[in-house]
């Protein structure tokens, strides 16, 4: 499930997840760095689901591979470490608040920082990651159905959609951003998006000054003046589809890098090969030359590549009865991490087809057997697992406990298929439910819940998809529920606002309060803690007196690590491992 942010987790968080065939071609050899001494050598890594995008901010690019290919590829103003923590990185740049009223904060990158491809990273490539992550530009009205949504940035646009349009610097380097309002999240709401001057090229302009000067040109959207910007559309249509890609692109254009590694090769739904970006010094520079991500889905394939040696690091989403398989590593010379994520896996409704009745998704809701699947799915990976029962908070969080005794959850602690029957007075709803296919505790929870559902009356159809096709396919209108997670940075509050504000870039159900949005406008804004924490509570109760859908568990993380490799340090959010990829090396 975000990022940044959820990563669907999409995680989203959020976001927001498989085996051996040729390399696809198109791309050319990239020179490798020799580099000092102590650095060199490969190493593998074992993932769940496939690449599908070379952009991880767009709302179909949103998921967690993309957005670890991502880091590992590119540098910005900062990053988060495996404590939650920012992790300012000034040798790329450095960004300042210049002002508390109005809040203004100057970004400025370093000169030297350049993409793969020899151009510099410059005020261009900043004006376009605003102009993408702000909704600026949009004259949408979601509730008339009238306007455009240009960018699909799957973050939360209300803290930038205040800004006036950047200040740019003389130096070319930088711009200023000043706010309308003050921001919560302002240290982590921006950073260097994509290559500005592949997007112009890509969507017909001659060159990026002249997308800088289109985006200047182009007035602030007005749902009430609603007209299409064809030239604006041109650009967004390329910066919200024209990355995605399961195989390497003929152009290198399209994965640029202009961090501590670039994409060499990709075997479809197989592998991805990166090799170190011998210009990178804008960063902590990687010890390893190379570094191989294997799709492997399930954890018994994650567990046999590392055994047979075609893994040095996995971070499998491990399930009940899989202990076992992990401590039978323990004793070979290979460490094993557990901890907690900073992410959930949940049931969302649609609020169309047939949940576009209350009594309907409040019946569906009562079938779900919510225990049965954490004790099937989580089992003895936590102790005392329970079901999760906040859709803003974990259970590490001191405003837990009190919200989950108010919020309404208690409606839905046990299945009551009684009660669903009586509520759906005789009807037999079809439900067409998407989840990965890719990931065996998305099947297994699927499972139980169609099974469940059944004895009520409800008709539940599979609407699974592969691992690289079923996050494009949230919000298209062709499921009516989808059984997902999120997984947040652990920073700030705009997490919350991007699943459930109406029409954000996460909200793919529909979902609709005027009252939430009211409080999630006041979260945006606000900076105390203590405060941060009732306004959730408030948007917690909102949420469930919707029958919005379920919470199911907190996600457990497990990693296991070769004895050939070391520095590698497992992190709650998004990235797993992969927020140090840097200080991965083989032991001396």
């Amino acid at each position: 499930m975000p990022l940044r942010r959820l990563i669907g987790l999409i995680s989203s968080a959020a976001a927001a997840a498989v085996i051996l065939a040729g390399c696809s071609g198109g791309g050319g050899a990239v020179p490798v760095a020799v580099g000092e001494a102590k650095r060199g050598g490969s190493a593998t890594v074992a993932e769940v689901n496939a690449l599908s995008s070379f952009n991880p901010f767009s709302t179909d690019g949103n998921t967690d591979i993309n957005s670890k290919l991502w880091h590992a590829t590119h540098s910005g103003f900062y990053y988060i470490d495996d404590s939650a923590t920012v992790v300012r990185n000034e040798k790329f740049g450095r960004y300042e608040k210049v002002s508390d009223q109005p809040l203004k904060v100057r970004y400025t990158v370093n000169e030297g920082v350049k993409w793969s491809d020899g151009e510099a990273v410059d005020a261009g490539d900043l004006v376009l990651a605003w102009a993408a992550g702000s909704g600026y530009f949009d004259d949408a009205d979601p509730a008339a159905g009238t306007g455009t949504k240009y960018f699909s940035a799957a973050s939360d646009t209300s803290g930038l959609a205040t800004t006036a349009f950047p200040e740019i610097g003389a130096d070319g380097r930088s711009i200023t951003l000043e706010y309308g309002s003050p921001y919560a999240d302002w240290e982590v709401a921006f950073d260097v998006g994509l290559p500005a001057h592949v997007v112009a090229a890509k969507s017909g302009l001659n060159d990026e000054d002249d997308l800088v000067e289109l985006l200047r040109d182009s007035p602030r959207g007005d749902a009430r003046k609603a007209a299409l910007n064809t030239g604006l559309q041109a650009v967004s249509n390329f910066w919200n589809t024209g990355f995605d890609a399961k195989t390497l692109p003929g152009d290198p254009a399209v994965y640029l890098s202009n961090g501590p590694y670039i994409v060499r090769d990709i075997v479809p739904e197989t592998s991805v090969t990166l090799v170190r970006n011998k210009d990178y010094v804008w960063g902590p520079e990687p010890y390893l030359d190379d570094v191989t991500i294997q799709f492997t889905g399930a954890v018994t394939a994650a567990v046999d590549a590392l055994k047979n040696g075609r893994a040095d690091i996995i971070s499998p989403q491990p399930s009940a009865g899989s202990e076992d398989l992990f401590s039978g590593l323990e004793g070979q010379g290979i460490a094993v991490q557990r901890y907690g994520q900073s992410g959930y896996d949940h049931l969302d409704l649609n609020f169309s087809g047939p949940f576009a009745e209350d009594n309907v998704r409040e019946a569906f809701l009562k079938t779900v057997p919510r225990q049965e699947i954490v004790e099937e799915i989580v089992g003895d990976l936590v102790s005392d697992a329970k079901p999760l029962d906040s859709h803003v908070f974990l259970p590490s969080h001191p405003k837990y406990a009190d919200t989950v005794k108010d919020n309404g959850s208690s409606k839905y602690a046990e299945t009551d298929i009684d009660g669903a029957v009586s509520l759906l007075d005789g009807k037999t709803p079809a439900v067409r439910i998407l989840y990965n296919r890719d990931n065996p505790n998305r099947v297994q929870a699927f499972e139980l819940i169609r099974d469940s559902a059944a004895l009520a009356g409800f008709r539940v159809i599979d609407a699974g998809q592969g691992s690289a096709d079923w996050a494009r396919t949230l919000g298209s209108g062709t499921y009516d529920a989808a059984i997902l997670g999120w997984i947040s940075t652990g920073v700030g509050v705009g997490r919350v606002p991007q699943i459930f504000r109406t029409g954000a870039g996460s909200n793919f159900n529909g979902y609709s309060d005027g009252d939430a949005d009211r409080v999630m406008e006041q979260l945006s804004t606000t900076t105390d803690l203590a405060k941060q924490a009732e306004l959730m509570a408030e948007i917690d109760k909102r949420v469930w007196e919707s029958d919005y859908g379920l919470p199911l568990y907190q996600t457990a993380g497990t990693t296991a690590v070769a004895g050939r490799i070391t520095g590698v340090k497992p992190s709650g959010g998004p990235l797993g491992v992969w927020w140090n990829v840097w200080e991965w090396r083989l032991k001396e």
